[in-house]
């Protein structure tokens, strides 16, 4: 049964201490209260944790969340603890093996129950699932299905097949990012042929200028950022392809800045990585150099800037990226320096995960006396030979995924040398109908530079004053949950 508006709206407050929903919460909370399973596309900093979150409050059963970062899991356990949520856990590497022994067999025990999919290998957790009542599986950032799962973490192409291990239940899918092919993809991973409601909201953030600047080689580059940097108000997030490159130009800021900077990629120790998310969390950086490892679990509200320093991969990941900022509604910035060499470093990238036919053959011909002696790629052909596909069929699947990867690349270096508006660029490559006119705050258009003015106006005329360092981590998390 259905509860009316007015019993929603007080379960919201109740909970949660809103008054209102933000657009396409209350739509796919109904969906799923409805017993329909739903794939929801909502821009970043929209809200999407909530919908689940209120939906198991509402149902009082438990809900499974598969998510694809241990930071991103420590973040909503650590938001639903501060609210008074006690029966919550992530099932991550991060626990110690006791401890995840006895949390697993004593899951019954926790209403949210966040997992990596690598998780679902384990017999004793798919076990400890089976002998769940339900009220809700999840898939939190759902595109990596689609982007991740072919040639980086393929555990995710069985999700499918959990749902019907688990009976089922009632599925949301959860992203901010996906194409009409991605979606269908999501979908047909998920649901196979099975017809599933599709929620869909712009992924627009007109708050965030868009900004791409032409650099010669990359002396100017360094040059250029230190300059931006320097008139840029904090705190802001820069992305490297390298993690090596991220260790330099932190070391690079530090010394030619007064700011506060530190380096963040998946080469630190779990403790360290930690530290320094806390450490920007709380207003101590104010700028980390990151790789694609820092986002996801990030919910900073006042982020002003985000500089990409090399070339994303795709349109997708770059809009996931410059979504980390002014989630607070306030006028902020995303920069993307550009230099030809960078998409020679993405090719280059993608060469470097995905196996070629010679190496596929070779593998599929000693797969047996390989066994236990491989690096990433061979785990990953290990992954398709035990699925029971073919030398042929695996050679066929990746010859495809290099294309794609290719037309995906080809895309965001046209939107880098688009003549026209930039957000209606995007705007159309998701599908969207852009009626909305090219404006001053909208974007930098092909051959103009930066506005200074644009530039003083994020530093210099912005009310609130920067986030305090320490002893004030209640109010950033009172922040931070009004997503």
């Amino acid at each position: 049964m259905q509860p009316t508006d007015e019993q929603l709206k007080k379960a919201l407050k109740h909970y949660f201490n809103f008054t209102t929903f933000r657009e396409g919460q209350e739509k796919i909370i109904r969906k799923l209260l409805a017993g329909e399973s739903t794939m929801a596309i909502l821009p970043t900093g929209t809200g999407k944790s909530l919908c689940y979150q209120l939906v198991g409050k509402l149902l009082q059963k438990p809900v499974v969340i598969i998510s694809p970062l241990i930071s991103l899991m420590q973040d909503q356990v650590e938001q639903l603890q501060f609210i008074g949520e006690k029966r919550v856990i992530a099932l991550t590497s991060a626990l110690s093996g006791r401890y995840k022994k006895q949390a697993v067999a004593n899951l019954a025990r926790f209403d949210f129950i966040y997992l990596a999919p690598e998780m679902l290998n384990k017999k004793e957790v798919i076990q400890a699932l089976l002998n769940l009542d339900l009220g809700l599986l999840v898939v939190d950032e759902a595109h990596c299905i689609s982007k991740w799962g072919p040639d980086f973490r393929p555990d995710y192409l069985g999700l499918g097949n959990l749902r019907k291990q688990l009976r089922d239940p009632v599925t949301l899918a959860l992203t901010a990012t996906a194409t009409d092919e991605v979606a269908a993809d999501i979908c047909r991973s998920l649901f196979g042929t099975k017809k599933v409601t599709v929620i869909r909201y712009s992924v627009d953030r007109p708050n965030i200028f868009l900004a791409v600047e032409k650099i010669s080689d990359q002396k100017e580059k360094k040059q250029r950022l230190i300059s931006l940097v320097n008139q840029l108000r904090t705190p802001g997030l820069i992305y490297f392809s390298s993690k090596k490159k991220a260790d330099e130009i932190a070391d690079l800021l530090r010394q030619k800045t007064m700011l506060r900077v530190n380096s963040y990629h998946a080469g630190l120790s779990s403790s360290d990585r930690y530290a320094i998310q806390q450490q920007f969390m709380q207003g101590e950086l104010d700028v980390v150099c990151a790789t694609s490892a820092f986002g996801m679990g990030i919910n900073k509200k006042n982020i002003r800037y985000i500089i990409h320093y090399h070339l994303p991969a795709d349109l997708e990941s770059y809009l996931q990226e410059i979504g980390r900022a002014g989630r607070d509604g306030k006028q902020s910035i995303a920069i993307l320096l550009y230099h030809q060499n960078d998409a020679n470093l993405q090719r280059h990238l993608m060469n470097a995960t995905l196996p070629d036919n010679d190496l596929i053959q070779y593998y599929m011909d000693n797969a047996q006396r390989l066994t236990g002696h491989v690096g990433e790629q061979g785990e990953l052909l290990d992954y398709y030979r035990k699925q029971g596909l073919s030398s042929t069929a695996i050679k066929e699947l990746f010859t495809r995924r290099r294309q794609s990867k290719n037309r995906n690349l080809s895309e965001i270096l046209a939107y880098i040398n688009t003549s026209g508006c930039r957000r209606r660029y995007i705007r159309e490559y998701f599908g969207e109908k852009d009626t909305q006119q090219h404006n001053s705050h909208c974007c930098q258009l092909l051959g103009e530079k930066l506005p200074l003015e644009f530039l003083w106006m994020i530093r210099d005329t912005e009310e609130d004053s920067p986030e305090p360092a320490k002893n004030n981590y209640r109010r950033i998390i009172e922040k931070l949950f009004n997503l």
